[in-house]
């Protein structure tokens, strides 16, 4: 029972700590510096509009009870607290309107003045360093910054200097021997001073430190955007070089479809004297020849085309399937392309960058199979992963070779014939898309590529849409 109780107890407390944290933390203020602080500097002005008056209150219990003389000095003394805890209250008012800065500046001005006055009417024993003046000190150094730390020592040894003067002029009720009270605000305010140049030394090491963190960051968020932008440029390279290797086996397949209309072209006569339904299986042979022309074309015209990444769900058995063509363009004749699609295969990433990813591959494939062979490309269902085989039965790889595959630059190609690229992009698009890539290859017997992709779903809500050619 009783640690039920204080796990409640315990939860209630901790609500309550986070729902002041959160309001500490509300203030509109866009300085990120000022906004760290502002949640401390409210804390503080607030126990010291609780504190002060407590402890005022003590001192007034003592007066009355005859315990405690000097009035005068008491009343004067209570006037200035009061003061400064009107201060603080505005202070905090101020900071919850988005006004930091000239908050602390109010508080800070409002103390340096009672600190002053109070000094005017006090005996020159009661001077000594305190701590709500190294707390003043302290914070418009950390707060305001040096100008200010060096401003408030100096008004704070001024207002030694009055007290001094105060006491030697006889404007106390005790008169100290001027040896004596001068010795004593010379100690006192060697030791301030001393106070100001170590909390000055620390306040000029944090903000460097400070300064230096966001130049840091600000330098890394530079380059992060530098290299994202190489990325998209390196990823728009290596479309462009693919593009290029497609173009001959475009322009080859486009040959064979002009020759199939202009077959249906030169055979118009025969076709008219057989009749209206030999015209329009002709037509029907041309519509579909132009059909698969243009679906190459527009595949390949949006596939060269430089665009920001978009993850997007899809299914990438289908994917595979509409790529394929282009994929059959890369090879020559000898080579044996084949597809296994297992639908649905469904992902989400740039569908872009997974047919880029292929189409390197199989450009890879590609050179490694001058004499002809066979390239196989099998979409799948692994448990939670959508696993993509590529294997081709090229020349194969060393153990050398595949140790640095990955690395950017890094090509067995004559020079001219690759950029050493291609597998580095391959590597990395699949990183992004949360997925994994392992190769195994043998010298002689081919390679092969196993890319696990996260799945994501069944597709359910997805509308597929059936394929066009444009």
């Amino acid at each position: 029972m009783r640690e039920a109780w204080s796990g409640g107890a315990g939860g209630v407390i901790k609500s309550v700590l986070a729902s002041i944290h959160r309001w500490l933390g509300a203030a509109p203020i866009t300085d990120p510096v000022d906004r760290r602080n502002a949640p401390f500097v409210q804390v503080l002005l607030l126990f010291f509009c609780v504190f002060v008056p407590l402890n005022k209150a003590l001192y007034l219990w003592a007066v009355l009870s005859g315990r405690w003389y000097g009035r005068t000095a008491l009343a004067f003394d209570a006037a200035t607290d009061l003061l400064m805890c009107v201060a603080a209250g505005v202070a905090v008012w101020m900071i919850r309107r988005g006004r930091f800065r000239p908050a602390v500046s109010l508080f800070l001005g409002t103390a340096l003045v009672a600190m002053v006055a109070i000094y005017a009417v006090v005996d020159v024993k009661n001077v000594s360093v305190e701590v709500f003046p190294m707390m003043v000190l302290a914070l418009g150094g950390l707060v305001l910054g040096r100008r200010a730390l060096w401003t408030i020592a100096a008004l704070q040894v001024l207002g030694y200097l009055i007290c001094l003067a105060s006491n030697l002029l006889g404007f106390v009720p005790e008169k100290r021997p001027a040896l004596v009270a001068t010795g004593i605000i010379i100690a006192t305010t060697g030791a301030y001073l001393l106070i100001a140049i170590i909390v000055d030394r620390t306040v000029t090491a944090l903000r460097e430190a400070l300064a230096e963190s966001i130049a840091k960051t600000e330098r890394l968020e530079r380059e992060m955007a530098e290299r994202e932008r190489a990325q998209q440029q390196l990823v728009h390279a290596q479309k462009m070089e693919v593009v290029g290797r497609v173009a001959s086996g475009v322009a080859h397949d486009f040959d064979n479809v002009l020759n199939v209309v202009l077959g249906y072209a030169m055979r118009r006569e025969r076709l008219a004297d057989r009749g209206v339904p030999a015209l329009v299986e002709a037509m029907g042979g041309v519509e579909l020849a132009a059909r698969r022309a243009l679906a190459i074309s527009r595949k390949l015209l949006s596939f060269g085309r430089q665009e920001v990444p978009k993850p997007v769900l899809f299914d990438a058995a289908q994917a595979l399937r509409e790529l394929q063509p282009m994929l059959r363009q890369l090879f020559e004749a000898d080579i044996q392309v084949e597809v296994q699609a297992e639908a649905p295969a469904w992902v989400r990433m740039d569908r872009g960058q997974l047919e880029l990813a292929l189409m390197n591959m199989a450009a890879n494939a590609r050179d490694a199979m001058p004499d002809g062979g066979c390239f196989h490309l099998h979409v799948h269902l692994l448990d939670d992963v959508v696993e993509l085989d590529v294997e081709d039965t090229g020349h194969g790889m060393s153990a050398q070779v595949q140790e640095h595959m990955f690395e950017p630059f890094y090509t067995t190609k004559p020079t001219g014939s690759g950029t050493g690229l291609g597998l580095a992009v391959v590597r990395d698009l699949v990183q992004a898309a949360g997925g994994t890539i392992a190769a195994h290859s043998v010298p002689g017997r081919g390679t092969s590529f196993h890319i696990r992709l996260p799945r994501a779903g069944d597709g359910a809500g997805v509308a597929l849409m059936p394929v066009r050619a444009g």
